[in-house]
């Protein structure tokens, strides 16, 4: 049993197949040190996630390291693992996480603890880290949740602190010295411990403080230039591109505002290099500008003007996705609407100024009623606005005022479009001014969310809240010290995966858990006095504890602190001023006045061209017999899109490429021969590009042919008469059934006629196969049943009607035929 026998087995099987374009394949036997980069999530999580594309890109840098990728399978795909004993593997080589020499974790989340601890397991790698000998990997992490690594201390051998570009070549480097002179663990991971920024549970037993790891300038790293692009849909599926790192607003609550200090900005040519790259290289129509606050960006409007003159032509729309209220004006609004209106996402958080000053947002409810008017005067449809409960000093007050302004809020859309307000609950966070603050219980939480059920309804208003057991565990985690790992073990032992997803959140098991290890909650979730030691407290992020002290007292007085790039320093402890500083983009040359150039690729849109039709052949083979249709389709677009082609698109809000298939090929399906119609609008001279195409296109995908036809032919499904397939048998079916199965087709093919009955979640289809079915053998040499069926009014006959009608296969059997569309037959 391998990998490809059990995908047709679960839900989305091109989660885990690989072959994406701008996935790194290396010789193994090549290299000498082994990187495994797992991600405690989904791929489509997973993938979204700029931070592991860009360590990817640094390590497969170095000749002589390999990394690939590993991302938390599904449930349904844990059971097919665990029924047929098949390890957890990279997605580039399929080899089992044991078989690494490191075992790299990106902790995002705290309620992804257990799915850590499974994917461990899968992998064939020892929970905790005491119990690991020589032959086994070294399991890193890193991430915001390594700013407080004690709940996890028993599991990790090493957390790096703060910012990885750095950091992980010198540990990779170091264990790689070490491979080589024979040392064993213990000595690798003290030599680990002496990198900056590492912190090694077993080595760091005296309370040492481990400071965190800065890059001091990020356009000394402008990575990833050739980001993997995913074949299924995505959180975020976008080219992106961090504008800058860091914050210095002093939201009280952010730890990413605190712990990632200073602000520093990548330089605009810098940027327009890179996005030129990485659009190149993908093939993706959206390109996303990150920052903890993109508005804040000190160029802001220029670059969007300039990006958008480059782009417009391609049809690249922009989105900024994090924005504060004050910082979107309607400038970047006509900007980002020149190819397509990308949504919007505020984030006023409280629904009152007393509030809002208390956790020192520094927005004004007249700033957001602006922006609203704005946004939607300029065309938007909808907008999302984000608000915590529990914010420490909340009175019933300021719950009213969420209600009133959310209200407000829905009278500037003037059922112009939809308003959807989410609600989270606030939870103190490490290394912020609301560490030492009570988080709400479960009972208080479920309060306040029916008093918002009863004051926010209305057409046009959508109100979204996080789970409140959720927001507990979180809470529990944020702050909770070592013996937490007894809890988070108990329940990965308990059966606990994928806990930040509703489906599969099994809050009755952590209660159990709790109880059974004497955990209370209240105790965890309680304010702390200013004079308690904190687990957390040898990790040294930069912020000093006065300084801390001194914004918590602020809150209660609820006196604003202005952003240091705009005032004085407020001797938060981050910078040094000489290598750790404030680094801006106005201080970088300036773009030419007419923005980027105007030539070569970047303006291919031809509108003066007629508009053409062409026909693509291609294959869809091998581990892009997983994709679905929809994915298959995407795949195609973007290679379309590379190789120089310019599509005709649609009209409305959301323009799409006009594109035509003739039937979708079902998932795990092989084809040498799938058809797409497409418009474009080039003035067509010399040989087509396929070979641009091709190299655009996942593994299995390629172009066979592309050629013109007249626009006055009929579409793909009323030219394609029918389909010749080879259903090949698995092992499971052997000689011994030839005789049966010869009988069962010979009856059918007698038949008059043959009614199938088929079950679908609308409705039960019942119809009549034979008159669809030209041709059914089976061929006992080759081991296959061929069959030509026929494309009429009255539908087609699919292969596994075939299989699970005519030759009586159970489901399990039906899944192991192997099934390849051999022609396509037109009229």
């Amino acid at each position: 049993m391998n990998w490809e026998d059990i995908l047709l087995a679960v839900e989305k099987p091109s989660r885990y197949t690989g072959g994406e374009v701008n996935a790194v394949k290396k010789d193994r036997r090549a290299c000498e040190l082994s990187v495994a980069l797992a991600f405690p999530d989904t791929y489509e999580v997973g993938m979204s996630h700029l931070g592991l594309q860009i360590l990817y890109a640094i390590l497969n840098q170095h000749p002589r390291i390999l990394a690939e990728r590993c991302y938390a399978p599904w449930p349904d795909m844990e059971r097919q693992m665990r029924r047929h004993g098949l390890a957890l593997a990279s997605l580039e080589s399929h080899t089992p996480l044991h078989r690494f020499d490191i075992v790299g974790f990106s902790l995002q989340y705290e309620l992804s603890y257990t799915n850590v601890l499974n994917m461990l397991d899968l992998g064939g790698v020892p929970l905790r880290a005491a119990d690991r000998n020589d032959g086994h990997p070294l399991v890193i992490a890193g991430g915001p949740c390594a700013f407080h690594p004690a709940p996890m201390a028993h599991f990790i051998d090493a957390f790096v602190i703060g910012e990885g570009e750095e950091a992980i070549s010198d540990i990779a480097l170091a264990v790689l010295d070490d491979k080589l002179s024979g040392r064993g663990r213990v000595e690798t991971l003290q030599r680990l411990a002496g990198i900056a920024g590492v912190y090694c549970p077993a080595v760091h037993t005296a309370e040492e403080p481990i400071k965190k790891r800065v890059i001091p300038d990020i356009n000394a790293w402008p990575f990833p230039l050739r980001p993997i692009v995913p074949l299924m849909q995505t959180i975020h599926n976008r080219a992106t591109l961090e504008i800058a790192r860091g914050c210095t607003r002093g939201c009280r609550f952010c730890q990413a505002g605190m712990v990632w200090r200073p602000v520093r900005e990548r330089h605009p040519a810098g940027i327009e290099r890179m996005a030129e790259e990485m659009l190149c290289s993908t093939g993706h129509h959206e390109l996303s500008l990150l920052s903890l606050s993109a508005g804040d960006y000190s160029r802001i409007e220029p670059l969007l003007a300039a990006l958008m003159d480059r782009y417009q032509g391609r049809r690249v729309a922009l989105s900024l996705p994090s924005l504060r209220v004050e910082t979107l004006t309607r400038s970047l609004m006509e900007e980002i609407k020149r190819v397509r209106k990308t949504s919007f996402t505020l984030a006023p958080e409280a629904g009152t100024q007393r509030l809002r000053d208390a956790i020192n947002k520094g927005n004004s409810e007249a700033d957001l009623l602006a922006t609203i008017e704005q946004v939607f005067a300029a065309g938007w449809k909808s907008v999302k606005l984000y608000f915590m409960l529990g914010l420490p000093g909340e009175t019933q007050a300021d719950m009213e005022g969420l209600a009133d302004l959310a209200h407000q809020v829905l009278r500037e859309a003037r059922r112009r479009g939809q308003v959807t307000i989410s609600l989270s609950t606030f939870v103190p966070k490490p290394h912020t001014p609301f560490q030492w603050a009570r988080q709400i219980g479960l009972a208080e939480t479920r309060e306040k969310q029916d008093y918002f059920k009863r004051r926010l309804r209305g057409p046009n208003l959508h109100v979204k809240w996080h789970d409140a057991r959720m927001s507990l565990l979180e809470g529990i985690f944020s702050r909770g010290d070592e013996t937490l790992g007894l809890l988070i073990e108990r329940a990965f032992q308990s059966g606990c995966r994928f806990d930040g997803w509703s489906e599969h959140f099994r809050f009755d098991l952590w209660e159990q858990a709790m109880t059974d290890l004497a955990i209370r909650p209240e105790a965890e979730l309680r304010e702390r006095p200013l004079t308690d030691r904190f687990p957390w407290d040898r990790i040294d992020c930069g912020l000093s504890r006065d300084f801390l002290i001194r914004e918590w007292h602020k809150s209660t007085q609820g006196e604003l602190t202005a952003d240091c790039r705009m005032e004085q320093c407020h001797l938060c402890g981050v910078c040094d001023h000489l290598r750790v500083k404030m680094i801006s983009a106005a201080d970088s040359p300036p773009l030419p006045a007419d923005g980027f150039s105007s030539t070569g690729a970047g303006n291919r849109f031809q509108k003066s061209a007629p508009e053409k039709r062409l026909r693509i052949e291609f294959t869809k083979l091998g581990p892009s017999r997983f994709l679905s249709h929809l994915e298959l389709s995407a795949a195609l677009i973007r290679a379309v899109h590379q190789s120089g082609l310019t599509f005709v698109y649609s009209q409305g809000f959301h323009p799409l490429p006009k594109i035509s298939f003739a039937f979708a090929t079902a998932v795990g399906m092989e084809s040498h021969g799938e058809y797409a119609d497409i418009q474009i609008r080039n003035s067509l001279s010399g040989a087509m590009p396929i070979g641009k195409m091709n190299a655009f296109l996942p593994e299995g995908m390629a172009v066979k042919s592309l050629r013109e036809i007249p626009p006055y032919r009929p579409s793909l499904s009323e030219e394609i008469r029918g389909f010749q397939y080879d259903l090949c048998l698995p092992e499971a079916v052997g000689p011994d059934r030839d005789a049966a199965i010869a009988g069962k087709l010979e009856q059918f093919l007698a038949s008059a006629t043959f009614t199938i009955t088929r079950k679908t979640k609308e409705k039960t289809v019942v119809k009549d196969i034979r008159p669809l079915v030209m041709d059914l053998r089976l061929d006992p040499k080759q081991r296959r049943i061929e069959l030509r069926v026929a494309c009429k009014p009255s539908g087609l006959v699919r292969p596994a009607d075939i299989l699970n009608k005519v030759c009586s296969f159970d489901e399990d059997t039906a899944r192991g035929v192997r099934i390849i569309k051999k022609e396509t037959f037109f009229r």
